[in-house]
């Protein structure tokens, strides 16, 4: 284990936080261009072997201090029976409808399709270093229902929302498979577990807390302060809801870079707080970029360590593919030099 990530889960003050990037085992990096040369990307997920392997290389390249399980957050939806391939980016093999729903398979059909997870902690676990922390991760439900209706993340979600009257009768199926699917990466290894919910922020804040909240709430409730969360898109009013209030629920929550760390850090307090550096300027040439970081940590550089506590230091969003690595590098190294 990771002893800062430790701390952040905590609360526990420390200057230099603990460092973990979204994707950082994503298609920007060589280490896994040199494996997808000769893998599927399904391959690369579903082997164990292959994906602790790729788990395994930015850690040693960059010297996070987290890794996590390299997956894919649709493979539930392939358990449920969607089917499921990439051509090159993912296809589901039918698309949610009321008429379809009954076609969904339940958790103890579809929880076997998931097992690979586990192992793949396991083995991500065995290689890793004794001081790295392990994740794991699977989709929010409503992020997995807006694939499950429209086959992707796209727009303004018109066809989701057409189908509102859907996603209770979907997480009904749903929720049972990814207790069960967290449980698996728990059992693996994984310290604890992100939820993504990318297709969050597109829905009003009122509606959000109306039909998307009760959910995490019950997952939260399921596994206490095991659990992290990051939506993309969402502001204050999609999180005014006990579920990101009460301490004993989420063991902390991810913020994009459209928020203000600082106050990320001052208003939330459930766990950590990971974020949240904008991945689109890690492009920028060499001497831009390093004045960007600097401005971004001179303004947590200022917080008394004890307000900087729980911090997570990452990216709004994942890794971009094409991201110069040498920029990755930079930022990693000067927000411990930085910070210290």
């Amino acid at each position: 284990m990771n002893e800062k990530f430790q701390r952040a889960l905590k609360r526990a003050p420390q200057a230099v936080p603990p460092i973990w990037f979204m994707r950082q085992a994503g298609r920007y990096h060589s280490h896994y261009q040199k494996i997808r040369a000769q893998h599927t990307f399904i391959e690369m997920c579903k082997n164990p072997t292959l994906a602790a392997e790729v788990a395994l290389g930015p850690i040693m390249d960059f010297d996070f201090d987290v890794s996590i399980l390299f997956s894919d957050l649709l493979f539930p939806l392939e358990a449920m029976g969607m089917g499921l391939k990439y051509e090159p980016g993912p296809q589901l093999g039918w698309h949610l409808s009321a008429e379809r729903m009954k076609e969904l398979k339940r958790v103890d059909e579809a929880l076997p399709a998931l097992q690979f997870q586990k192992q793949a902690c396991i083995e991500t676990r065995k290689i890793l270093p004794k001081h790295k922390s392990l994740i794991g991760f699977v989709g929010g439900p409503w992020t997995l229902f807006t694939y499950a209706v429209e086959g992707a993340h796209k727009g303004a979600l018109e066809a989701s929302k057409a189908a509102l009257g859907l996603y209770k009768p979907f997480c009904e199926v749903l929720l049972p498979l990814l207790k069960a699917n967290i449980q698996l990466q728990l059992d693996g290894g994984a310290e604890m577990i992100m939820l993504f919910d990318t297709s969050a922020g597109e829905l009003s804040p009122a509606l959000y807390r109306e039909i998307v909240a009760p959910a995490l709430m019950d997952l939260a409730r399921t596994f206490p302060q095991r659990l992290g969360y990051y939506a993309k898109g969402v502001q204050a009013a999609h999180l005014r809801h006990e579920v990101f209030s009460d301490s004993s629920l989420l063991a902390g929550l991810g913020f994009d870079h459209r928020w203000e760390i600082t106050d990320a850090l001052r208003d939330y307090k459930v766990g950590f707080v990971q974020g949240n550096f904008d991945q689109a300027l890690l492009f920028m040439e060499s001497t831009a970029f390093i004045s960007q970081v600097e401005r971004y940590l001179t303004v947590v550089r200022k917080l008394p360590i004890e307000a900087r506590a729980g911090w997570v230091s990452g990216l709004g969003h994942g890794v971009l593919p094409g991201t110069p690595e040498a920029n990755v590098r930079a930022l990693v190294k000067m927000i411990r030099e930085v910070l210290a």
